[in-house]
C-alpha cells in the first residue's frame, strides 16, 4: 500500500540550486506539454458518477492544479465517450460516466466542459475537446441505453462487433455527417483550443471488425477492389470533413489526432505489431501528407529498445510528418504499478523520451497519458515541476498556419502593491496588430538596473505566467531590488507581440512573509551519489515537529531518519549511512528524502552507488 499524503520526487540526481538553474536555461520556450483527461470509465475524472456536483468539481480543479503545478499547458478533455456528452448536448444523452444513469444531467446542473475551460483557462492552459468518434457502446447490455442515444434513434447505423462492441459505421456517409455535426455544435457554442480524436476508427483486437460491414461495402464501396482499401477511405473522408468543417467554424482551432503509435508492421524496418493502417483503417500517414491535420500524437508507449522502440519511431514520424507537429504520446501510466499490467518504466524512461524529443528537429513538445498519474503519487509531476518542466513554455508555433498576424503589443500594464505582499497587474489588450491576442504571457525579472525588453522575454525563465485575460497576481518575495514586469499578447498560433511597457514594483516595501510559503528546505544533500554516508543539512524557519523518509521509486517507504522529532529553528545537519528500516545496506539505485511537518513536504533526489 501506498503511504498517503506524500509525493515523490523522482529525480536521478539531487537538484541543488545549481542544478536546477541549468535545468531551466535549457528548456525550451515553445512546446507543447499536453496530457488527456480520459473520462470513460471514471479514469481520470470524475472519481465516481455517483458524488454530488460539488465535489466534481472540486475533484477536476484539484486536478488542473495538479497539472498546471507540473507545468503542464495543454489538456485534451475527453467529452464523448460512447456517443453521449460529458456537456450539455441537445443532439446526445448526458454521459453515463458523469451520473452513473445515460441520458440522467446532474444535480444541482452544470455544465462540465464548461466549467474545465474556465479551469483551464484560468491556469493559462489550452484546452482542446477530445471526441470518441464511433464508438456507440462499450460493452453491450451493460447499462441502459437513453431512448435520445443515437442508436436507438438510428439504429440502421449501427454495427455490432463480436457481441461485445457498437460502433456507428463509418462506411454510412449520413453517420459521417452526424459525427461533424455534433463536433461542429461543440465548436460553435464553446471557448475551446482545438479538436482531438483518439485512435478509435475501426475497432482493434480483440474486436476487429470482420464482416460485419459487408453489406454497407456492397452498397457504398464501388469502385473499390477490396474491402480495406473501402475502409480506410471512410477514414480519410471523415477526418476531411472534420477538417474542413473546423476550418469553416473556425480557422484559429487546432484540429488534430492520436493514432497508434505503429503506422504498418516493419515500418521502419525492425519494428513489429499492430498495423494501424491495416487494421484500425487509420492511414495517418496520408493525413499528413494531405494537410489534414494540425498535429498527430502517435502513442509511443514503449521504451526505447526492442520491437517497438521508442528511439526508432519518434524520428520515424518525424520524417513523414510533412510540416505538421508531431507530439509523441508518453507512457506516464506505465510508471504507477497500480495503472499497468504491463512492465514498469524505470525512473529515466520518461524524462529520457522528453530529452531524446528536445534533440529531434520536428518534434514540438509531448502528451502524457494519463492526467491521473501525474496528479497522484508516483513523482512524475515533481519530476516535470523541478525539471523538463521547471519553467514555463508557450504552446508552440505551427509554420503551416498563419504565422504573420500578429497581436499589437498590450498597452498600459500597471502594477499595484497590496498589503499582503501581492502585486495586480492589469493592462488593455491592444487593439492594433493583424492579430487580437488570444492570451498573454506574463514576465517578471529582479534586477537592480532597467533590462532590455528583448532580453528578458526570450528568456523562459522570466515566463512567470500565461492568462486568458488582461490582469495577474503575483506573490513575489521581498528583495533589495525592484521587480520589472512586462506582457506580450499570444495569438492562437502562439505569434507573440512586441512587449509592453515596464511596471515596476520596488522589492523592498512587499510584505516579508509569503502566503503558503514552506518554513523549511533541504541545503544540501553531500555526496549525491553516495556510498559509504551522506550528510543531509535542512533549515527551518520556526521550531516544528518533523519527519525524514526514504522512499524507493514505486513509492515503498525504506528508511525513517527522523520520526516526528522537535527541532530548533535554524540548521541541522544529520548523516545517514544508507541502511533502511530493518538495519540492511539499501542496494544501488534512485531514492527521495521526504521532509515533512505533517502537512506539507518537500523533497530531494539521491542516488546510492555501491
Amino acid at each position: 500500500m501506498r503511504p498517503v499524503g506524500i509525493t515523490v520526487l523522482w529525480l536521478l540526481m539531487a537538484l541543488s540550486p545549481l542544478s536546477v538553474a541549468r535545468a531551466q536555461s535549457t528548456n525550451p520556450k515553445h512546446e507543447f506539454r499536453g496530457a488527456w483527461i480520459a473520462t470513460i470509465s471514471n479514469l481520470d475524472w470524475p472519481v465516481s458518477p455517483f458524488h454530488p456536483t460539488s465535489e466534481q468539481k472540486t475533484q477536476l480543479t484539484a486536478m488542473m492544479d495538479g497539472l498546471a503545478d507540473a507545468g503542464i499547458n495543454a489538456v485534451f478533455f475527453q467529452i464523448r465517450s460512447e456517443s453521449d456528452a460529458m456537456y450539455a448536448s441537445a443532439i446526445e444523452p448526458w454521459s453515463r460516466h458523469l451520473t452513473g444513469t445515460q441520458g440522467r444531467a446532474p444535480d444541482p446542473l452544470y455544465d462540465p466542459l464548461e466549467y474545465a475551460i474556465e479551469l483551464a483557462h484560468e491556469r493559462g492552459m489550452e484546452l482542446h475537446a477530445w471526441f470518441n468518434p464511433f464508438r456507440a457502446e462499450a460493452n453491450v447490455a451493460a447499462y441502459p441505453i437513453h431512448p435520445t442515444h443515437v442508436m436507438r434513434e438510428h439504429p440502421e447505423w449501427i454495427l455490432v462487433i463480436n457481441g461485445d462492441l457498437v460502433i456507428l459505421n463509418p462506411g454510412l456517409p449520413e453517420v459521417r455527417d452526424y459525427v461533424v455535426d455534433v463536433i461542429i455544435d461543440v465548436v460553435r457554442r464553446y471557448d475551446i483550443d482545438g479538436v482531438h480524436f483518439d485512435d478509435y476508427f475501426y475497432p482493434e483486437p480483440p474486436d476487429e471488425i470482420g464482416t460485419e460491414d459487408q453489406l454497407t461495402f456492397d452498397q457504398h464501396g464501388g469502385g473499390f477492389s477490396s474491402i480495406a482499401d473501402w475502409r480506410r477511405d471512410n477514414i480519410d473522408r471523415f477526418v476531411r470533413q472534420t477538417a474542413e468543417a473546423v476550418a469553416a467554424q473556425n480557422p484559429d482551432l487546432k484540429f488534430g489526432i492520436s493514432p497508434f503509435g505503429i503506422w504498418r508492421s516493419g515500418v521502419p524496418e525492425g519494428i513489429v505489431g499492430l498495423s494501424s493502417v491495416d487494421v484500425i483503417y487509420g492511414d495517418a500517414r496520408n493525413w499528413l501528407d494531405e494537410g489534414w491535420v494540425d498535429y498527430l500524437v502517435p502513442q509511443l508507449y514503449w521504451p526505447f529498445g526492442g520491437k517497438q522502440d521508442f528511439g526508432t519511431l519518434a524520428p520515424w514520424w518525424v520524417s513523414v510528418s510533412n510540416g505538421r507537429h508531431i507530439y509523441p504520446g508518453l507512457a506516464a501510466y506505465r510508471v504507477d504499478p497500480a495503472t499497468t499490467d504491463t512492465v514498469l518504466f524505470g525512473p529515466q524512461e520518461i524524462p529520457d523520451q522528453i530529452r531524446f524529443g528536445r534533440e529531434i528537429d520536428g518534434i514540438q513538445g509531448n502528451v502524457l497519458f494519463r492526467a491521473a498519474n501525474l496528479t497522484r503519487f508516483n513523482g512524475v509531476s515533481d519530476f516535470l515541476r523541478n525539471d523538463l518542466y521547471a519553467t514555463l513554455a508557450l504552446t508552440p508555433v505551427m509554420s503551416h498556419r498563419d504565422v504573420f498576424s500578429i497581436p499589437g503589443a498590450p498597452d498600459n500594464l500597471t502594477a499595484a502593491s497590496r498589503t499582503d505582499g501581492s502585486v495586480d497587474l492589469r493592462w488593455d489588450p491592444s487593439i492594433f496588430g493583424l492579430a487580437l491576442a488570444r492570451r498573454f504571457g506574463v514576465y517578471r525579472i529582479r534586477t537592480a538596473t532597467e533590462p532590455d525588453p528583448r532580453a528578458v522575454t526570450n528568456d523562459p525563465a522570466n515566463l512567470l505566467a500565461v492568462t486568458y485575460g488582461p490582469e495577474y497576481t503575483d506573490r513575489p518575495e521581498n528583495h533589495e531590488d525592484p521587480y520589472y514586469y512586462m506582457v506580450t499578447g499570444i495569438s492562437a498560433n502562439s505569434m507573440e507581440s512586441d512587449e509592453s511597457n515596464f511596471a515596476i514594483v520596488d522589492a523592498t516595501s512587499l510584505a516579508s512573509e509569503r502566503v503558503n510559503a514552506i518554513p523549511y528546505r533541504f541545503t544540501s544533500v553531500a555526496p549525491n551519489p553516495m556510498n559509504a554516508a551522506v550528510e543531509i543539512r535542512f533549515e527551518l524557519d520556526a521550531p516544528s515537529l518533523m519527519e525524514i523518509r526514504v522512499y524507493d521509486v514505486l513509492g515503498r517507504a525504506r528508511a525513517l531518519l527522523v520520526d516526528g522529532d522537535l527541532f530548533a529553528a535554524g540548521s541541522h545537519v544529520l548523516r545517514w549511512d544508507g541502511v533502511d528500516i530493518s538495519g540492511r545496506r539499501m542496494g544501488s539505485g534512485t531514492y527521495f528524502l521526504v521532509l515533512s511537518d505533517g502537512t506539507r513536504r518537500i523533497t530531494r533526489g539521491i542516488t546510492i552507488v555501491r
